[in-house]
């Protein structure tokens, strides 16, 4: 699955997705697009999924994206020590997500 991490994501947290094509808003050269025009330039370039942690997203923005999911991590930080606890999460979220879909994941405590 193509998936992109928005730019309040750790580029890092690319390595604990394995077996999908994850890509950061830098390398996909989105870095500073607002919201909407990120969604539609994801959609776009054939992203099937964007993980953010931006709790306000699916209500700012039309969604679902034509052909996109979106993961939100709701998580008491960003960093890459936190959200790394949720990659067996958003592996599973993963196998099950489905176009136009919006799937809230809580922060699993160590």
């Amino acid at each position: 699955m193509k998936v992109l991490l928005d730019e309040c994501i750790p580029e890092r947290l690319r390595h604990h997705i394995p077996g999908h094509e994850v890509h950061s808003t830098r390398y996909a050269g989105f870095s500073g697009l607002k919201n909407g025009e990120l969604l539609r330039m994801a959609s776009a370039a054939s992203y099937e999924v964007l993980i953010t942690v931006d709790q306000g997203i699916p209500y700012q923005q039309s969604l679902p994206a034509p052909g996109m999911a979106l993961i939100v991590l709701v998580a008491p930080g960003n960093d890459i020590e936190t959200l790394k606890r949720m990659a067996d999460a958003i592996l599973q979220s993963l196998k099950t997500v489905g176009t136009g879909q919006i799937i809230k994941l809580d922060y699993l405590t160590p």
